[in-house]
């Protein structure tokens, strides 16, 4: 039987996180991915003759600076994109800089009033950032490190004033809508932020805690700058090639095409991994960077875990409502009101709080919107590659589309396709002529292609019982699970998904440090 110190189950960009650092500490690695290359949901794929798609996700910003030094991207600081608020009847609203240091296209009262708002959302975030580097707290047994963030948080609070600490607690839980009436008059700036609070996740602008979520994306950076987004130089499939790049020079031994079909485990002890094939390859440790239902629910043997923590893994809720439909053009689309440069952004359709709630009320009885909501980027623009000479390529993320239609995406898919194309239509006139190709993949498309349970790019949902010590459950929150050598590292994990790398970060520095121990 081969041997390695350390297997990984899972290529995607976690995996190849976990994988480089525990190399690069001299540990011989092996990592395992069922797909024909690594990179998971980063690579891109042709949808149509001479057109690529960049990957699933299509813009970042949660790149973790630690990560991103660890596969050796250029220092240098991206280009930070605009996001645009599009409007059907008048001129778009614009964010410029780290989520809107500058505000284009609003009265100068609201462009304070939005200034005032994303300084308090900045700030409250950063306090939670805190506690997202970090393994959660253990659970009756708080260490120095866990003190020193809870003192770096409540340190931050006082010297910001008692006002500022009331609010940060006024606020965690409330829902976006109402934080957005009590700052905000412009429906354009409204609508964004109850988009950007509830992208991903299964709730609405008014349900509660979906502030949480504006939060939780305020958390990221990119080149040093909080909220801010950038498209890597040759699109997000580039960051791919980057994470495996990095494997590979600390010495990772990466195989495709290779499914496993068991974690090996006797008497409470992981022992290593079977293949499909019937091979066999020993390892004291096994870290997997798959989705926590799949590692537990599929590969692991249910006798080597009790009924409480499986009941617990199978109730977590991880049911995607996020669609993505990749359009290939005959040219570059314009957008009413939108100025060419700011098509390299990200442009959002999200009228105001109301569109964004009425969205998602269908998606809870297994519908969708006749008017939904949905960011839009150009790939092409940021890489030429995607499309021929003269062409382009569109990517829209469109919210809410439920894992499970009630009429089935197979009857289904046209007419949701239909009215997307429909609503890109208002807003950039005339693109439905230019159309030679399109992709439409429903949450139950990106489980099959992707191998994410319900098709949810969090693994989970980010809501407060899923989060921290419940993480993906509780008995398996700081990466160790009851199972001795088993480690998780994907975005089911803490501190949850985007392009980050931090599950896989920390869950390598959780096995080193316990090694150390």
């Amino acid at each position: 039987m081969t041997s390695f110190d350390v297997i990984i189950i899972g290529g995607g960009h976690n995996g190849l996180t976990a994988a480089t650092l525990l190399g690069k500490s001299g540990r011989k690695v092996l990592l395992l991915e069922a797909a024909g290359n690594v990179g998971g949901a980063l690579h891109g794929y042709e949808f149509h003759p001479g057109f690529r798609a960049g990957g699933l996700a299509h813009i970042v910003n949660r790149l973790d600076p630690d990560v991103a030094k660890l596969i050796g991207l250029q220092a240098e600081l991206p280009e930070i994109l605009p996001t645009v608020a599009l409007s059907e009847t008048g001129m778009p609203a614009v964010l410029r800089g780290a989520y809107g240091e500058r505000t284009d296209g609003v009265t100068a009262a609201e462009a304070v009033r939005f200034s005032e708002l994303r300084e308090k959302l900045l700030f409250q975030a950063g306090i939670l950032k805190r506690f997202l580097k970090r393994r959660p707290p253990e659970i009756g047994a708080v260490t120095a490190g866990d003190m020193a963030a809870f003192a770096s948080a409540g340190w931050n609070m006082i010297r910001r004033g008692r006002e500022e600490g009331r609010d940060f607690l006024r606020m965690l839980l409330m829902n976006v809508a109402d934080v957005a009436d009590e700052y905000l008059t412009d429906d354009r700036l409204k609508g964004l932020i109850a988009f950007d609070a509830t992208l991903g996740i299964h709730l609405g602008p008014r349900s509660p805690t979906s502030l949480l979520g504006l939060h939780y994306r305020l958390t990221g950076e990119a080149g040093g700058a909080a909220g801010a987004q950038f498209m890597p130089r040759g699109g997000v499939s580039a960051l791919a090639a980057a994470f495996e790049k990095a494997a590979v020079s600390a010495g990772v031994t990466i195989r495709t095409g290779t499914s496993v079909t068991r974690i090996l485990a006797d008497r409470g002890e992981t022992k290593g991994i079977a293949l499909a094939s019937g091979e066999e390859i020993s390892a004291p440790v096994v870290v997997s960077a798959i989705h926590p239902q799949m590692t537990f629910l599929t590969l692991v043997d249910a006798a080597e875990l009790s009924t409480g923590f499986l009941r617990a893994v199978k109730n977590i809720r991880s049911k995607g409502n996020v669609a993505r439909l990749d359009l290939a053009l005959e040219r570059v689309p314009e957008f009413s009101g939108v100025l060419p440069e700011d098509h390299r952004g990200r442009l959002v359709i999200a009228r105001s709080i109301d569109h964004v709630e009425n969205a998602f009320n269908p998606a809870k009885y297994g519908e969708f919107s006749e008017d939904p909501v949905m960011e839009i980027t150009v790939p092409s623009l940021a890489d030429p590659s995607l499309a021929p000479a003269g062409a382009a390529t569109l990517s829209a993320l469109v919210q809410f589309a439920p894992y499970q239609l009630g009429e089935g995406w197979e009857a289904g898919k046209p007419r949701f396709q239909k009215v997307v194309l429909d609503v890109l239509e208002r807003h950039a006139p005339g693109i439905g002529k230019f159309v030679l190709g399109s992709s439409l993949m429903t949450p139950a498309d990106i489980e099959a292609c992707y191998h994410m349970s319900g098709g949810h790019w969090h693994h989970g949902e980010l809501q407060t019982d899923q989060l921290l010590v419940n993480r993906p459950v509780n008995a398996a929150c700081r990466y160790s699970t009851p199972l001795k050598g088993l480690y998780l590292a994907s975005a089911g994990s803490h501190p949850g998904g985007g392009i980050s790398g931090l599950p896989g970060f920390l869950a390598a520095q959780s096995i080193l440090a316990g090694e150390r121990r």
